[in-house]
């Protein structure tokens, strides 16, 4: 079995979870691009992918559905009322929010951890096997910004488009592992062909 299908297998696992959460929470708006939180890390969201981490992000979007302002400070500082969102979507946190990222760290509760418990496993299994084919063989399988280009990544993400002018910026390796959908015209983003390239 080829190592090169191990992403889009992670990315259709991350969708499966993401589907599995909004049966519970069903304004939580779709995924438009699992590959994206591949290979990813953030200080404010979580170091490493995982379930607990994908919840997180879910809050993030109902949040967004919902018209409101879950963090400042540059998307860093999560304030309360992303604490009450996570709370419904099962998840605890510390008493006292932290200095910098607010109560961004949230871990799953016990609930949680009984309602999902299958995709729970499921996603593991698909980490590890995602894990242990990009440390096998690193010139064939996709590794994420950080190992490829330093702990710093910079300058690696481009701004690709879609039909309708909505716009991300992604790694154009994980663009290549597969198509990136808008969620709001359903076209695949793409890089735009710069004046006078080849």
């Amino acid at each position: 079995m080829s190592t090169t299908q191990t992403p889009p297998v992670l990315a259709a696992e991350l969708a499966q979870a993401w589907a599995d959460i909004q049966r519970y929470h069903s304004e939580l708006p779709d995924l438009a691009a699992p590959e994206s939180l591949i290979g990813e890390s953030s200080s404010a969201c979580g170091h490493e992918l995982s379930f607990e981490r994908l919840l997180h992000e879910a809050v993030h979007g109902i949040a967004a559905a919902r018209g409101i302002r879950d963090t400042s400070r540059a998307g860093r500082y999560h304030n309360r009322r992303f604490l009450a969102i996570a709370e419904e979507l099962g998840l605890d946190h510390p008493e006292e929010p932290h200095p910098s990222s607010g109560f961004s760290l949230v871990t799953l509760s016990p609930e949680a951890k009984r309602r999902y418990r299958p995709t729970i496993e499921r996603l593991q299994r698909a980490l590890r096997a995602h894990t242990a084919a990009t440390s096998s063989d690193t010139t064939r399988t996709f590794r994420g910004p950080a190992a490829r280009h330093g702990s710093s990544g910079g300058g690696v993400r481009v701004k690709a488009v879609c039909d309708c002018g909505r716009n991300v910026r992604v790694v154009p390796s994980v663009l290549a592992q597969a198509p990136i959908v808008c969620g709001g015209c359903g076209k695949p983003f793409r890089i735009p062909e710069v004046a006078g390239a080849a």
